[in-house]
Parts: C-alpha cells; structure tokens; sequence
C-alpha cells in the first residue's frame, strides 16, 4: 500500500470523483454526454467513446489534486492508457490523484427488498491486475430498497466478506450499500445500515481498514460516528439521483462526509463543447462539489 495515497485519502481535502460507468451504464452515459447509441456499431467502439470521455475529464486542467482526491476507474479504463501511460499510473504521477477501481459485476435481481452483488467470479485475478496498474483502492456497490432486516444484513454480510479478501490483496475496499434515494423508509433503511456496518468494523483487526460509500442520509449527520471509528479510513457519498445543487446541499449538512459523485460531477459535460466550454462546464461542477465537500453548515 502507498502510505503516501493513504494519508492523502484519509486526511486531504477534497472529495473523490466516480468515472467508473460499466458495461450496462455505459450507454446512458454516452447519452447524457450527447453521444447517442447509433454513434457506435459494437462494445469496442462503445468503450473507447467512454474511454475518450474521461480521458477529456481527467486531462482537463479543471481536474486537480488541489480539489479532487480520488478517481473511481472501470475495469477497461484502467486497462487503457492516457498520453501514453496507464491510467491509474497518469493519475498519480501526473495529477496527483489517487487511483479506485470497480470491482463489483452488477446488482443480483431483488431478494428481501436489496439487492446483492453478482458473484465476482475473477476477483483474484482482478485485484492482481489492480495491484499491477498501482491502483490503491476498490469499490463495489450493492443496493437496498425496504427496511428489511435480514436483506440488509445480507448486504452487509456480503461486502465485508469480499472486503477482506481486498484487503488481504493490499487495497483499501470502499463498501458500497447504496440506500435507494425513493426509498418510502429510507431513514429506517440508513438506521438499520449503520448498525450493521458498525456491528462489521468494530469485528476488524487493526490492520483491516476500510472506506465506505454511502447515500447521503435523510437524518444529517446519521454517520458521523462512521467517520471516527478507527478502522474508517474516510467515508464519501454518492449523489444517488439527486441534481448536483440538491446534493451538495444535503452534504453541507453532514460533518465529515465528502463527495464521491458520478452523474452529479458530469452532468453539464458535452461532447460537441469546445474545449473552453468543457473546462469551463468541468470546473464549475468541481467548485461547487469540492466547496460542499470541505465546507459544513
């Protein structure tokens, strides 16, 4: 593990950016960037859009260290390069930006109001790549819906287990149990989530740290004694649906969370931009999410 990445990620200020739109998500994202689906005959050329896209987003001079952490990559990003290195290897060496990777392969069909990972078939081999490509950390999301319980724990359960083995690898896991946004019980939800999480990290040894992505709760400040448990090394939030304004609202209101936005960070980002008007679009989005991000009501 780089102690370097570590204490910038546990300690910086800033928030970390979500680029890591899969295969299923993949065309809606090329949609919502002006890149519609007959733009494209197959998969590969699908990818290299996407690919195209966020090599303009983390080339940008709007994208820095100054304001942003981390970047969550997708498997084939990684596997790419920009200017001639890998990607995780250009965001290091030269942006300074810490390096995530998506691990998880979809959301299995609903179970007891969740829904739990697919099965990470090439997890090792994964994570043994990860380790190759100097990425520091992984993400995997999972989601729930009712206030069950037992679906909950299960959740739970679940990214714990696949936790350890990333730890095991020598990466920092972020478990991800997205509480949906529509949820009629969604406070009851978050209640339940945080018990269980609590029940997992206070069963960690000192050498088993993790970082948890999680929907902005409905009680503000719900987490904060997530944020200071010793075996947390940082807990961001997803924007889960909400506008970028509405987001960053809810977030000002919850000490010691920061943002790890995805549709949120590249709403106003468009293809047929040029290239000032990208920067431009880019870096009002980075402002404002870094200033919700460090700055608390």
């Amino acid at each position: 593990m780089n102690n370097k990445q570590l204490d910038l990620i546990k300690n910086g200020k800033g928030f970390i950016a979500a680029l890591d739109q899969s295969g299923g998500s993949t065309p809606k994202a090329l949609a919502e960037y002006g890149v519609p689906e007959d733009s494209y005959q197959n998969e590969d050329d699908m990818f290299k859009l996407v690919h195209d896209m966020r090599t303009r987003i983390i080339t940008s001079p709007a994208f820095t260290s100054d304001q942003i952490l981390g970047a969550i990559l997708f498997e084939q990003t990684m596997d790419r390069d920009i200017e001639g290195k890998y990607t995780a290897d250009y965001l290091w060496e030269e942006k300074g930006i810490v390096p995530f990777l998506k691990v998880d392969k979809g959301l299995d069909e609903e179970k007891d109001g969740v829904q739990l990972m697919k099965p990470i078939e090439d997890l090792n081999e994964t994570l043994g790549r990860a380790t190759e490509r100097n990425i520091f950390g992984t993400k995997m999301r999972s989601v729930i819906k009712e206030p069950n319980v037992s679906g909950i724990k299960a959740v739970v359960d679940q990214q714990f287990e696949i936790g350890k083995s990333i730890i095991a690898a020598g990466l920092v896991p972020i478990i991800e149990p997205e509480v949906n946004i529509h949820s009629e019980e969604k406070p009851k939800c978050e209640e339940i989530l945080r018990d269980e999480i609590f029940r997992h990290l206070n069963d960690l040894s000192e050498e088993e740290n993790v970082m948890l992505k999680l929907s902005i709760p409905t009680q503000a400040n719900l987490y904060k004694e997530l944020t200071e448990h010793p075996r947390v090394v940082r807990v961001v939030v997803l924007s889960g649906g909400y506008s970028r304004e509405e987001a960053n609202e809810k977030l000002r209101e919850n000490e010691g969370l920061i943002a790890s936005f995805s549709r949120a960070l590249s709403a106003d980002l468009n293809a047929s931009q040029s290239k000032e008007e990208f920067d431009a679009a880019l870096k009002d989005a980075v402002d404002t999410i870094y200033d919700a991000s460090v700055n608390k009501k």
